[in-house]
């Protein structure tokens, strides 16, 4: 660019025992203010070099320049090294002269008031600073530092405070979170704006724009989960009615904008103050940074041409040859959708042990050559006539258990079960609906579609009625679980067999499924859940899942007893309330079987056996009260559920993140998580397209 940030200088300092922390203050020709402009940058060091840096910006109070906050709040540099976030810290006003602005402290130099004046001489000298902070800043230091690029957040103290609050309330989208400390909350109520307003923009009344408990009131203000206020109550300026944050407080909540005051004792308004709560702060705003960073990210790497609707598309795909053969990427042809179908671009599929299964040749109805993968989250790229239910852009998670919910459907209108039987004789046979293919090779040879899915493709076309439509701002590469196995394990526990509080629990197999039972099992508020499996590395991850006992069913048994005897005799009295086998193994699913509780014990199939294996028992066991069950998709109806289940994980009640453990870029790397998921330390490996 012609005018670069020239850097004054440049501060080094370690955080910890060996990481290099960098500070820099520089000083830039600014357009908005016509003259030089000073500002300070904190970014930590990061893993990704090249990666942009979420960044929260400081605003200070009146007097204040950059160097107040670096030189009296150091504490927000190490918490912010801890966090991955950069803080970029503004100046408070123009630095023109201006004749006589220095005859008072509280108006002109160092307290612009974060406007853009409309009154000379302010405007002449340019005094906009509402203007530098929302769009020249912000792009000086994304372009030449690479931070703020993706996420911002806004935060500040008096002076400042108010302008964070107004500034990010009238940012719409632009601001991730906002936070204060002791602001100036209602200025348009107070001597220090009324002075500012009348002095920069003509009038008390102009500054009503300006002023954040107005601009709170509109319908039109941005929204935010929460906005953090911190308030010494020893602040003489909250005495002399300078501050008034409850009125702030009140006018929110009658928006419905929440606000989280907190009112700390024997605090007043100096910056031993904000020294004290300011890993608070920004802890506060990493978190929705973070978030919004990915969420940008994402957004930016899966928007979805809609320009080839109605043609073919030719993409990269891991085609199967044969089974028991390694995959291969290639080059394929997705022909549009036909009538009550959907073309998606697939952003992210996560390996499941199903896809294995058939690709060691155990699966009855695998058939080859074909295009596996069922576990995924796309965004819908066109669709077939009749469609209404999803649109282009919607993003979606593709269901191998399909829901027609047609009123004349049994299956779709019983609540006993989610085995819609609409497309099962075509999805069994690798078809669409009508029986023909979508998918060919670059010779034009037809592939058979895989679980009426086939999602290790750039592109996939799927029935409407296995398309669950969910949340805009669902992370496609963390959601796609719940398109097997998580919501496998869950429903087992939530619907098959709707496990009470108190309960006892056994979970043999602990693998993704396994865990997802485990976690369930604890969020149904079981009493005591054990897991059992030939692993002991696992124990682990299942005791964080939820687990209070773990079993090693191959070494860890008591001399001359079985595993049953020892869960159903040693561990228990009579057995455990609710059993589930997560192995496929049928000499496991025997054992699950009879480690249940004698009089009322259930036992829930969970894995899929190779073809041919049959499972048995004493009928003395089902005569004495045992029962058996199986479960598909933990029960889900795909169209109904999965959109519920992404709804909790966005609101932080159902956690899934947890569950990848391997993450790989680009179709072609779809072997490496076939290889990762052998490895025996893979719960899911999540390849991004």
């Amino acid at each position: 660019r012609d005018a670069l940030p020239k850097i004054r200088f440049f501060l080094s300092f370690y955080h910890g025992a060996d990481t290099l922390v960098q500070l820099m203050r520089c000083s830039h020709p600014s357009t908005s203010t016509g003259c030089p402009m000073n500002f300070s940058v904190f970014k930590p060091t990061v893993a990704d070099t090249k990666a942009a840096v979420p960044a929260m910006f400081w605003l200070s109070g009146l007097t204040c320049t950059d160097e107040n906050f670096v030189t009296k709040a150091g504490s927000a540099f190490q918490k912010a090294q801890q966090e991955g976030i950069a803080i970029v810290i503004c100046d408070t006003s123009s630095r023109n002269a201006v004749e006589g602005d220095s005859e008072s402290w509280d108006f002109g130099s160092s307290a612009g008031f974060y406007v853009d004046a409309t009154q000379e001489p302010w405007k002449s000298a340019g005094y906009n600073m509402y203007t530098y902070i929302t769009e020249e800043l912000p792009s000086v230091v994304a372009e030449d530092f690479n931070v703020g690029t993706h996420a911002k957040s806004i935060c500040g103290h008096s002076m400042g405070g108010h302008g964070a609050l107004q500034i990010a309330l009238k940012g719409g989208d632009k601001w991730a979170a906002v936070s204060a400390f002791a602001p100036i909350a209602n200025p348009t109520k107070c001597a220090w704006g009324e002075k500012a307003f009348s002095g920069y923009l003509g009038s008390v009344a102009a500054g009503a724009d300006y002023d954040a408990t107005e601009l709170v009131k509109g319908a039109g203000c941005a929204k935010f989960d929460d906005i953090l206020i911190d308030q010494g109550v020893e602040d003489q300026f909250l005495k002399d009615g300078q501050l008034q944050p409850n009125s702030f407080k009140l006018a929110a909540e009658m928006n419905q904008q929440k606000i989280t005051l907190r009112m700390q004792p024997e605090h007043d308004h100096s910056y031993y103050f904000i020294n004290t709560f300011i890993g608070d702060h920004v802890s506060f705003h990493s978190r929705r940074l973070h978030a919004a960073q990915r969420e940008a990210v994402f957004r930016a790497t899966t928007e979805v041409d809609t320009s080839r609707a109605g043609k073919p598309i030719e993409c990269k795909a891991m085609v199967a040859r044969g089974p028991k053969q390694p995959m291969v990427c290639e080059t394929i042809t997705v022909d549009p959708p036909k009538a009550g179908e959907v073309r998606v671009k697939v952003v992210a599929n996560a390996l499941c042990h199903t896809d294995i299964y058939t690709l060691d040749g155990l699966d009855p109805e695998g058939l080859f050559p074909c295009v596996l993968g069922h576990e995924a989250g796309a965004i819908v790229e066109s669709v077939g006539p009749g469609v209404l239910s999803v649109k282009p852009g919607d993003r979606v998670v593709p269901g191998y258990t399909p829901q027609c919910a047609k009123p004349d459907c049994i299956f779709c209108m019983s609540p006993k079960t989610n085995l819609c039987p609409a497309i099962r004789g075509t999805q069994g046979q690798g078809k669409m609906p009508d029986g023909t293919s979508r998918l060919k090779d670059k010779d034009g040879n037809e592939l058979y579609h895989f679980m009426g899915c086939s999602t290790m493709a750039e592109y996939a076309v799927l029935a409407e009625i296995s398309c669950a439509k969910v949340d805009d701002r669902a992370p496609l590469d963390k959601v796609c679980l719940f398109g097997c196995g998580v919501s496998t394990g869950l429903g087992a526990v939530w619907n098959t067999c709707k496990v009470q509080k108190g309960e006892t629990v056994a979970v043999f197999g602990l693998g993704a499924v396994g865990l997802a039972v485990i976690q369930g099992a604890k969020m149904a508020g079981a009493g005591r859940i054990i897991a059992v499996d030939i692993n002991p590395r696992k124990f682990e991850a299942a005791v964080k899942a939820g687990a209070t006992d773990c079993v090693d069913s191959l070494n860890g048994l008591p001399e001359g007893k079985n595993i049953q005897q020892h869960i159903a005799g040693g561990m228990t009295k009579w057995g455990i309330d609710y059993s589930f086998d997560c192995t496929g193994i049928v000499d496991v699913i025997r054992v699950a079987l009879e480690c249940s509780h004698r009089g009322w014990g259930m036992s829930c199939v969970i894995g899929v056996a190779a073809s041919g294996h049959e499972i048995s028992t004493r009928p003395f066991q089902l005569v004495t009260g045992r029962k058996w069950v199986g479960t598909a998709f933990g029960g889900f109806k795909t169209r109904t559920d999965v959109p519920k289940l992404v709804n909790q994980y966005m609101a932080g009640e159902l956690p899934v993140d947890h569950y990848i453990t391997h993450v790989f870029e680009g179709v072609g790397e779809t072997n490496k998580a076939v290889d990762a998921l052998h490895s025996g330390d893979c719960l899911r490996a999540v390849v991004k397209y």
